[in-house]
C-alpha cells in the first residue's frame, strides 16, 4: 500500500466517470432515491467533496481544475464496514465451528497475541491496507482487551488518514487467562483510551463490551456508567447471534427478560448503541430498539459461515430501525463489502425479500454511515462530505464483463459486480481526496 501524504492545497481535483448519488433511502423511496450520471463528475478540494454533477457542468464551473478522467468507471462512496474484529485478520476463514467453539478454538488464542504492541501494529496495518484494497474507507472495529491493540489500530488509521471507530474489548469472565480484565480495569483503560483517541484526527472511540456472556454484571454496569459519562460516544456489542448463545445468556442472567435486557439493565442500551447480528430478536427487543433509536448491524457472510441464521432485513427496516452492513472479520469469510452485499442479497432471497442493488449499495455506504452516526461525514457523494470514494470497474473480470455488457440500466450493470466481485473490481480508492492504491 502506497501512502500518500494529505495535501493542504486549495486546488480542485475533478474526477470524471459514472456517479451514483443518494438523495434518499432506497428502502423508503426505491431506486429513484439514487441519481445516476453516466457522464458525471466529483469536484474535490482540501479533502472534501466540493460539488457533484455532470462532467460538462463541472468542467465549466472549474476550468482550472486538475482533470482525472476515469472513463466509464463507476465512482461511488468508499464502503463503510460497521462491525469488524481486526485482531481476527489472521484467522479469517477458519473451518467449521459454531460461535462459542469458534471463539475458544480460533479467536481467543489469536487475541492473546495483541498484548504485544509490535504484533498489534503489524496486523493493524495489514488489516487497514486490505480494507483499502477492497474499497472500504471507514470501519468500526473491536480490538482486544489490551490497550496496545487499540493504540495500534488508531495509529495505523491516523497514518492513512482513515475515519476509524474502535475500542478496547472488555471481558472479565468466560475467557482464558490473558484475555480477562476486571470491571475496574475495563473502566479505567477505556477512559484513558477514550481521552487519548476520541476526536483525534478522524478517530472515534467506541465503548466495547464484547457481549453479555463474557462480562459480569459489575463490568456491564461499569461500562454503562462510562457511556453515561460520554453519551457522545458509540457503544458496540453483540446481540442474539445464535440460539445456543441466547440459551447461555439466559442461564447467566436468569432475572433478565431477554438478551437485550442484559444490556438495558446496566445502562448499555441507547440511541448511540450498535448491536451486531440481532438475528433472533423477540418482539419486546425489537420494540425497545426502535423506541430508543438504536442501530443494528447485519453481518451476512458471518451469519452464513458460522451458521447463525437469517437476518430479518425487511421487518427491521420497515419498523424504522437503522441498519448497517458489515464483514464481521474474521467470523465473516471475506474482507470485501461486495461479498457482504452479495450475501445480504442471498439471505434476503431465503427470507422471500431479495434486496435491490440500490438497497445493497445503500447498506454498504450511507446505511452503515447512518448506523455509525457519521452520515454527515462519509457514505455518500455529496458536497461537504469527506472525500472518501472509490472507482469500480464494472467489467473487471471476463465473467462480470460479459454479463454487464448486456445491461439495460445502471443497476443491471452494477449487480454482477456485487454478486461476483472482489478487490479486482476496485481500481482506485481515495481517502480524504488522496489516492491510496
Amino acid at each position: 500500500m502506497t501512502q500518500i501524504s494529505v495535501s493542504c492545497s486549495s486546488a480542485i481535483d475533478l474526477h470524471l466517470g459514472q456517479t451514483l448519488v443518494f438523495n434518499a433511502n432506497p428502502f423508503d423511496a426505491g431506486p429513484d432515491a439514487v441519481t445516476h450520471e453516466y457522464h458525471g463528475a466529483i469536484a474535490v478540494q482540501a479533502g472534501r467533496i466540493h460539488a457533484v454533477g455532470t462532467a460538462d457542468d463541472l468542467r465549466l464551473r472549474y476550468p482550472e481544475a486538475q482533470i482525472h478522467d476515469h472513463g466509464p468507471g463507476l465512482l461511488v462512496p468508499g464502503f463503510v464496514d460497521a462491525h469488524a474484529h481486526y485482531p481476527q485478520t489472521g484467522i479469517i476463514a477458519s473451518w467449521g465451528k459454531r460461535l462459542i467453539d469458534w471463539l475458544n478454538t480460533y479467536t481467543f488464542p489469536e487475541e492473546t497475541r495483541f498484548a504485544d504492541l509490535t504484533y498489534a501494529r503489524q496486523i493493524a496495518g495489514q488489516y487497514l491496507d486490505l480494507l483499502l484494497d477492497h474499497g472500504t474507507t471507514t470501519v468500526c472495529s473491536f480490538c482486544t482487551i489490551h490497550p496496545a491493540s487499540v493504540d495500534a489500530l488508531f495509529e495505523a488509521a491516523q497514518e492513512r488518514n482513515m475515519r476509524i471507530f474502535a475500542g478496547k474489548t472488555c471481558m472479565d469472565r468466560n475467557a482464558p487467562d490473558g484475555l480477562r480484565d476486571s470491571a475496574q480495569s475495563a473502566y479505567d483503560d477505556s477512559q484513558r483510551l477514550l481521552d487519548r483517541w476520541h476526536g483525534t484526527a478522524r478517530g472515534s472511540y467506541v465503548i466495547t463490551p464484547r457481549f453479555s456472556p463474557t462480562s459480569t454484571p459489575e463490568q456491564l454496569s461499569a461500562l454503562g456508567a462510562l457511556w453515561a459519562a460520554h453519551p457522545e460516544c458509540l457503544m458496540q456489542t453483540h446481540l442474539s447471534e445464535q440460539t445456543d448463545e441466547i440459551a447461555w445468556v439466559k442461564s447467566l442472567f436468569p432475572q433478565a427478560r431477554d438478551y437485550l435486557d442484559t444490556y438495558e439493565a446496566h445502562g448499555l442500551l441507547g440511541e448511540n448503541g450498535l448491536y451486531g447480528h440481532a438475528i433472533h430478536l423477540e418482539n419486546r427487543e425489537k420494540d425497545r430498539l426502535q423506541e430508543l433509536g438504536a442501530a443494528l448491524v447485519h453481518c451476512p457472510t458471518s451469519n452464513t459461515f458460522i451458521g447463525s441464521g437469517l437476518f430479518d432485513m425487511e421487518g427491521l427496516t420497515r419498523s424504522g430501525l437503522r441498519v448497517g452492513l458489515a464483514t464481521d472479520t474474521g467470523g465473516g469469510s471475506s474482507f470485501s463489502m461486495l461479498r457482504a452485499m452479495a450475501a445480504a442479497y442471498e439471505i434476503g432471497q431465503l427470507r422471500g425479500r431479495p434486496l435491490h442493488p440500490s438497497e445493497l449499495l445503500w447498506l454498504a455506504t450511507q446505511g452503515s454511515a447512518r448506523a455509525l452516526r457519521a452520515d454527515d461525514q462519509v457514505g455518500n457523494l455529496a458536497p461537504g462530505l469527506e472525500a472518501d470514494f472509490q472507482l469500480l470497474d464494472l467489467g473487471a473480470t471476463p465473467a462480470i464483463a460479459q454479463r454487464s455488457a448486456r445491461a439495460g440500466d445502471i443497476w443491471e450493470a452494477l449487480f454482477p459486480t456485487i454478486m461476483m466481485g472482489d478487490d479486482r473490481c476496485v481500481k482506485q480508492t481515495w481517502v480524504a481526496g488522496q489516492p491510496m492504491l
